[in-house]
């Protein structure tokens, strides 16, 4: 990947791997914007951006996407609120074939516009055709998950442990359903982290020199 073009970095990471911290700390180290998918799947809500909404204001314009993002003011606060709302429960973060195919048009009107930074189950296929695109996963022992997460959520070990569980489970099925791969086959990523030992701090910068 080279840096002084535009480009794309896409984090898959499993909960608990602290990969969501991550993404947003070398976003703001490389100086572009970071996205995950709570505000995507918030724009999509708020605004009913469909397919038939977004192929209308791409006719209207080409970077569509910057003007919408001037237009509703999309800020930090935004991503952190709505995912905080919801507690690493992703139920409401459930989509149909109509909302996968809306999602990925919004990931590709962002990454037409800008080079930015996507932490998303499904960036590492959205992207997979770009030119200058770095795919990442981060992982990390189960151990490690439960602590942290019931650290971050104020949960017991069993809660937090159950939470993932059902968070793995719906996050494979529904990368199988709508790419036909496995979040975990790493032929899917250029890079792969064990966050086990590490701070979020410490995973920016390791990725940080791998992009050199």
């Amino acid at each position: 990947m080279n840096k002084n073009e535009k480009f794309v970095i896409t984090i898959n990471r499993e909960l608990g791997s602290g990969g969501r911290t991550v993404g947003r700390k070398l976003a703001e180290k490389l100086g572009v914007k970071f996205y995950d998918k709570a505000l995507i799947k918030a724009l999509e809500e708020k605004y009913h951006l469909t397919v038939e909404e977004i192929e209308r204001l791409k006719g209207q314009k080409h970077n569509w996407w910057a003007d919408f993002e001037r237009v509703v003011g999309i800020g930090p606060g935004m991503t952190a609120n709505y995912y905080l709302s919801q507690k690493g429960d992703e139920s409401g973060l459930l989509t149909t074939k109509e909302m996968f195919k809306a999602e990925t048009e919004i990931l590709k009107g962002i990454a037409e516009e800008k080079s930015c930074v996507v932490a998303g189950r499904s960036g590492f296929h959205v992207f997979r055709y770009h030119p200058n695109h770095l795919s990442i996963l981060i992982q990390a022992s189960m151990e490690s998950r439960v602590e942290r997460v019931a650290r971050k959520q104020n949960m017991t070990e069993d809660e937090a442990r159950k939470t993932i569980e059902r968070v793995d489970k719906m996050r494979e099925n529904y990368v199988k359903k709508y790419t036909g791969t496995s979040r975990y086959d790493t032929r899917n990523y250029q890079l792969v982290i064990s966050a086990d030992g590490k701070t979020e701090e410490e995973m920016a910068d390791i990725i940080m020199q791998y992009i050199g």
